[in-house]
């Protein structure tokens, strides 16, 4: 008899702001790539009280149900075959997510709009998403700046961390799920730069062998991964990290709509908890 609980539902938090849609258009070929329904969730706040519908207003309630009518009608108007559940909740936004992710098999936010407050950088939602959920964590940008999206690398850094084979199965999935080319970082400080290549190349050529129709492009650098992404602004869709490197979002997904330099301006997708 096999005991094992299915794979959980890709979830997406849906607030009623564009960023949210585009996250729920994003979430689709995941979705469909995991065989598993797509979720989309409207938590109405409430703040410290018991999670009843009785406390929210009609007009919480109503604009709940249009925001998660905008998002299904733009993830049917993929025309891609994913089945879709929508669903209101009540309390605590974050705490609300976080308690979904414990039987998702990825949450996904976008970068701004969750929650309505803003935590320099990205949502205050998403920051602690990246943190503390139970399961993946995608937070996805749009800019109109750049191009879709879906064009561009799929940056990861190949080391020897306990985590990074989990790392980088989800970029090598997330390469053919976007069919996208792969970006491999090389990431050592000065004093080692010289002598790690072998093991690099060691750890890259087994994960080639597993992906033959992945595109992999190489480089290798003494800057951090973030810095070094700064010059691919534009150039990458999605940087996938560790949970250790989760404090690093706010330096990668990039400042909405402000003139600041030094970000890679991407979509980030942070794994945490094992892969269902």
């Amino acid at each position: 008899m096999n005991n094992a609980e299915p794979p959980g539902p890709v979830v997406v938090g849906i607030d009623g702001s564009d960023a949210a849609v585009g996250a729920a258009e994003w979430a689709v070929k995941e979705a469909i790539h995991q065989d598993v329904p797509l979720r989309l969730v409207y938590v109405i706040q409430i703040a410290d009280r018991p999670m009843r519908s009785a406390d929210a207003s009609s007009a919480e309630e109503d604009y709940a149900e249009s925001s998660l009518r905008a998002a299904r009608l733009a993830v049917e108007a993929t025309g891609l075959p994913v089945k879709v559940d929508t669903a209101v909740l009540y309390g605590d936004v974050d705490s609300a997510l976080i308690a979904e992710s414990s039987s998702a098999t990825l949450i996904c936010v976008g970068s701004v709009g969750i929650g309505r407050v803003a935590n320099m950088v990205v949502g205050s939602t998403a920051a602690i998403l990246a943190e503390e959920a139970h399961c993946p964590v995608a937070i996805v940008r749009r800019d109109e700046k750049w191009p879709p999206p879906e064009a561009g690398f799929i940056a990861v850094v190949v080391d020897d961390q306990p985590d990074n084979d989990e790392v980088m199965r989800w970029a090598m999935e997330e390469a053919r799920v976007r069919r996208a080319p792969v970006l491999a970082l090389g990431v050592w400080p000065w004093a080692l730069f010289e002598h790690s290549h072998e093991g690099f190349y060691s750890r890259l050529d087994d994960w080639l062998r597993r992906y033959p129709d992945v595109q992999v492009e190489v480089a290798t650098t003494r800057l951090s991964a973030t810095r070094y992404l700064e010059s691919f602004i534009g150039a990458v869709q999605l940087a996938v990290i560790g949970s250790e490197d989760a404090n690093r979002v706010p330096q990668l997904v990039g400042p909405q709509g402000l003139p600041i330099f030094a970000h890679a301006d991407c979509s980030v997708l942070i794994v945490r908890g094992k892969r269902q």
